[in-house]
């Protein structure tokens, strides 16, 4: 019977309360946009300053967005499950909200697979008190009252309808808000994508949704399909061997390296060194787990997807093919599948590490190389080393005390609870570690500098925000990634018997590279042939024994090009 106003006692509603659950997700709905969509107002505010002339689309907007996320609830919530859902994404959008509103990031797949790929470590490192406090006052609270009071539905048909009812209502008014303003929300929806993205809990959801349907999609047993078929090692067999240390950064920006002009000096020790200096190189990805299988993938950034890279041979699968003798030593996470086949070693706990105080520190992955080396003395070698590096957003862990130059530096993971100066003070300090252990690699090489030909690559994955239009962290959607994200440091050394020499390469010092070029830089390194890398002939024409580039020894060298990392960047 439908509802007469008139007739809506306190005891009529009280009623409704008791015999349906759908007041109940509207009362959740209406809590979540006022507590955990503080992200999506704030851009949407900042489009659309709040004024006379804009309050009326900004009240439609609002509306639009309750009406949108009740509608999510109405279809996802039924009979005895409703109370526990509705608990669940209390809790799931406090804990979203927090990370959107003290971080600026955004829950898409990459960072929902990010925070998978996050070992217990890493984790612990995000539990802040604030994030305690959040997840109590807007998640654990309201979803133990949920829990309670939530009715038992009684009537499968009467509340059947009712839903029925509340989403045919919430479609007609998103149909009543959009028309008015059909201009402005054709332009909100067309330019303004990101800031839809901080829809809480719509876009997570959609995003888990999609992560979930992504690890499915990818096949455990397919057959590993063959990359760089037509490689051929070239090295002649009385040259002597390759000695190479691939150092793989974690979460350095260029713009923090002195050596790229930082106005403080954070690279005293690699500044001593003959290294080339690459001061535009561009990452293939804001996290981890999309760039570190992406640089080791023939795929290149435009092409590359996480379940075609997993399916395919990557450059260490083609080294290893060619004879080169591969060891992976982790203070990071993990290989994200790059070093799957490969030795691998763990050196995040003290079982391989003998450098952890309260943390394991990435100069103890040198610890126990002379051993390798002296086991592997006739073979190439390519040993990769994943730093901990700059992992944030507890800088302040990263490195060992005697290597707090600046002060003061922040001493918390929550980094809008520090001033500017303290986060750039800690951040700094960690690259200035990273500085230590990267010259501490060229000193274990030059060791064997006579009996091998020794190289240093260190590359960072990503970047990272401090702050820089109210962003921290990282894994920014690429399309929209702020340069800090994506401009990364890298450094070259080689020894005197290197193919290459400091003054062959330091020409290209200030080139537009990226990840993309490290697929055929290590193939090129080990002296392997393959048509793959036939593109790159005119930087690689250096090497002698590669026969398709001994004809072009006289390439003029490039004109520095405009990398990713300098295009013009969009409004956050």
């Amino acid at each position: 019977m439908p509802l007469n106003p008139s007739s809506l006692t306190k005891d009529s509603v009280l009623n409704i309360f008791k015999t349906s659950q759908v007041p109940v997700i509207l009362l959740v709905t209406v809590f979540i946009m006022l507590t955990g969509n503080h992200a999506l107002f704030k851009g949407i505010f900042k489009i659309y300053p709040l004024t006379v002339a804009n309050a009326p689309f900004l009240t439609s907007l609002a509306l639009f967005f309750t009406a949108l996320t009740a509608m999510f609830f109405l279809a996802v919530c039924h009979g005895k499950a409703t109370r526990w859902v509705l608990a669940l994404f209390l809790v799931i959008a406090s804990q979203s909200a927090y990370y959107m509103d003290h971080f600026g990031v955004i829950i898409d797949t990459v960072m929902i697979d990010n925070v998978m790929q996050t070992n217990a470590h890493e984790f612990a490192g995000l539990i802040t008190p604030a994030l305690i406090m959040n997840t109590i006052l807007f998640g654990l609270i309201p979803a133990s009252l949920v829990l309670k009071f939530t009715p038992r539905m009684t009537d499968a048909r009467l509340e059947t309808k009712a839903r029925v009812r509340a989403l045919a209502l919430s479609f007609i008014l998103i149909i009543l808000l959009i028309v008015p303003f059909i201009a402005g929300y054709t332009s909100f929806i067309r330019e303004h994508k990101i800031v839809r993205f901080s829809a809480n809990p719509t876009y997570t959801s959609y995003s888990a949704i999609k992560y979930v349907t992504q690890q499915f999609s990818i096949s455990k047993n397919t057959v590993l399909h063959k990359t760089a078929e037509d490689a051929v090692l070239l090295d002649p067999p009385t040259s002597k061997k390759e000695l190479i240390i691939m150092v793989v950064g974690e979460t350095a920006r260029a713009d923090r390296f002195s050596l790229n002009g930082y106005h403080r000096d954070t690279n005293p020790l690699l500044a001593k060194e003959n290294i080339v200096n690459l001061s535009n190189v561009t990452a293939c990805g804001t996290s981890t787990s999309v760039s570190v299988p992406c640089m080791f993938s023939s795929l290149g950034r435009n092409k590359y997807d996480k379940e075609t890279a997993l399916e395919q041979e990557n450059i260490l699968d083609v080294l290893a093919k060619n004879g080169i003798e591969i060891l992976w030593r982790d203070n990071n996470s993990d290989s994200k599948g790059v070093a799957t086949r490969m030795v691998y070693e763990d050196f995040k706990t003290p079982t391989h590490n003998p450098v952890c105080e309260g943390e394991c520190r990435d100069i103890g992955m040198l610890s126990g190389l002379d051993k390798y080396i002296a086991s592997h003395k006739d073979k190439d070698m390519l040993i990769v080393l994943h730093q901990m590096g700059n992992h944030g957003p507890e800088y302040y862990r990263r490195y060992p005390k005697e290597f707090e130059r600046f002060k003061p530096a922040c001493q918390t993971g929550e980094l809008r609870d520090c001033t500017q100066q303290e986060v750039n003070n800690a951040y700094d300090n960690a690259i200035l570690y990273t500085d230590y252990f990267l010259s501490e690699v060229i000193h274990f090489l030059k060791k064997y500098d006579d009996h091998y030909e020794t190289a240093m690559l260190y590359v960072a994955d990503h970047g990272e925000s401090l702050g820089e239009h109210g962003i921290y962290l990282h894994a920014a959607p690429y399309i929209i990634a702020p340069k800090e994200q994506t401009h990364v440091p890298a450094i070259l050394w080689m020894g005197q018997n290197f193919e290459y020499q400091a003054k062959d390469l330091t020409p290209y010092k200030d080139y537009a590279f990226s990840h993309d070029d490290v697929f055929c830089t290590l193939l090129v390194a080990y002296e392997i042939e393959s048509k793959t890398c036939a593109a790159k002939n005119g930087l690689l024409a250096r090497n002698h024994n590669l026969k398709s580039y001994a004809g072009n020894l006289n390439t003029p060298v490039p004109v520095p090009a405009v990398s990713l990392a300098d295009r013009p960047q969009k409004p956050i």
